[in-house]
């Protein structure tokens, strides 16, 4: 069975936004080797079109980005959304009950899946089903903007901390009752 697993770039007061922070090169090859070792992701559309930027190979990327967009590429991608007639390479449009479908996905997978969106990551929290939560806290303040957490969270237990590039330390949680 997959364990779920909702991670992203947090700056200090609890943001997420990709256009106002970014990882050193430590950060980004630990990204490139996590993105390389999951099961897969699952995706809230709004997070799924701003990754797709890494279908495509540009021609400004360097040898770790290249790395990147190669390993984001061959990982299965299930995109939740209820726009989306169609997605791109390597990915499926999830339909249907959001419960049914993840459960399916964790009962069909092994090792991590990892969730990518802080609405679909709500959902699922409220759902039962995210096993781990993944802040890679930046020493960053942005005074607002879309929240890691988009609602009361239940009580979380520090599983792990530990600091990864110059600046970045990772706080790993895990709900304090299990989770289906």
């Amino acid at each position: 069975m997959a364990k779920l697993v909702y991670g992203l770039n947090v700056s200090l007061d609890g943001y997420v936004d990709h256009t106002a922070f970014a990882p050193d090169p430590v950060l980004f090859r630990h990204f490139i080797d996590d993105v390389g070792g999951v099961a897969g992701s699952v995706y809230g559309r709004r997070m799924y079109e701003i990754m797709r930027y890494w279908d495509e190979d540009h021609p400004h990327f360097d040898d770790a980005e290249r790395a990147y967009a190669a390993a984001w590429r061959s990982q299965p991608k299930w995109v939740v959304s209820r726009t989306l007639t169609s997605v791109g390479p390597n990915a499926a449009l999830i339909d249907g009950d959001l419960d049914t479908a993840v459960g399916a996905l964790k009962a069909r997978h092994d090792g991590v899946i990892e969730v990518a969106g802080p609405v679909l990551a709500g959902s699922l929290t409220d759902l039962g089903v995210i096993d781990e939560y993944r802040l890679y806290l930046h020493p960053v303040v942005l005074g607002g903007g879309k929240p890691f957490f988009t609602g009361p969270r239940p009580p979380l237990h520090l599983a792990a901390s530990d600091r990864i590039g110059a600046d970045v330390i990772r706080l790993t949680y895990v709900p304090a009752e299990p989770q289906r």
